[in-house]
């Protein structure tokens, strides 16, 4: 294979040849490459000679393709057509944008929102990095993070506030059954408590001691679990809403705290902006807000 491959016209020939052929006349090959008419003439000659075949006749006033030639013209075309689709494919592949964003935030906010995004942005492929590691915008290659920060920002970002933290105690219907609701906070301390790893219940219930319960290093672990019926959990409404619309959750108690810091949109400003980035970024500001 290496071998027939070696053995291959040049392709600068190969298209003068091709264009040639089309046009009949190598002033208007010429006139099509961009290039003198004597150096199609010379490439063509080349071919000719490598192949040991006459693809052309020579007229006073054009060419005119031999057998030969415009049996080859045929398959040569059909080749140049190939990796012309094959080249548009490849260019007409979505374009990638990476975003960064907490577990949580993948879980309960921006997944359950992709098909949404891909109806609305079809030519976009989202690459989704979830990590509670701060993003390095260029070490990393993210275009967007989603962040649970303060302001202010770097004048080098550029930040929009998606949504503050409204802690609110849920819990499956379940767990809850025969219970009347709302629960006073003994009531709601008498039940199994599920801690993240933020783990405001103690702020939450104005506690000093530290509150018993199962601990999980993601609130999306503690919200799966709540979900399970094993306990009530303290969480951001954004990350409840949809489980509380669906009945899946309750609301056990009245009481919320609003704390910070705050979920924010974020990414690097930059003096030429990728249409795409800028399309995620809007659709995100507009999906994922609460504000």
């Amino acid at each position: 294979m290496t071998q027939s491959r070696r053995q291959l016209p040049p392709l600068n020939a190969l298209r003068a040849f091709e264009v040639s052929g089309r046009r009949l006349n190598f002033r208007a090959a010429a006139e099509e490459l961009g290039i003198t008419q004597g150096a199609v003439a010379q490439q063509v000659r080349g071919l000719e000679g490598q192949l040991g075949l006459m693809l052309f006749q020579r007229l006073p006033r054009g060419l005119a393709l031999t057998a030969q030639g415009a049996a080859y013209l045929a398959d040569v075309t059909r080749a140049f057509d190939t990796l012309g689709e094959a080249t548009g494919r490849l260019l007409a592949r979505p374009e990638t944008v990476t975003i960064s964003v907490t577990p949580t935030v993948a879980a309960k906010l921006l997944i359950p929102r992709l098909a949404g995004l891909y109806t609305a942005l079809p030519d976009i492929d989202l690459r989704t990095v979830a990590t509670e590691a701060l993003a390095d915008f260029d070490r990393d290659q993210v275009d967007i993070a989603v962040r649970l920060t303060r302001q202010p920002f770097p004048a080098t970002l550029q930040a929009e506030l998606l949504f503050r933290q409204e802690l609110v105690a849920v819990a499956s219907p379940h767990l809850v059954k025969g219970l009347t609701l709302p629960l006073a906070n003994e009531a709601l301390r008498s039940l199994p408590l599920l801690h993240d790893s933020q783990d405001h219940w103690r702020v939450f219930l104005g506690s000093r001691e530290k509150l018993s319960g199962a601990a999980f290093n993601h609130t999306a672990l503690a919200l799966d679990a709540a979900l399970a019926g094993q306990g009530v959990v303290l969480a951001c409404r954004a990350f409840v809403a949809a489980d509380l619309d669906a009945g899946r959750l309750v609301q056990v108690t009245d009481a919320t705290a609003t704390i910070g810091p705050d979920y924010f949109l974020v990414r690097k400003r930059s003096s030429s902006p990728r249409k795409a980035v800028d399309a995620v970024w809007d659709w995100c500001a507009t999906r994922l807000s609460l504000t």
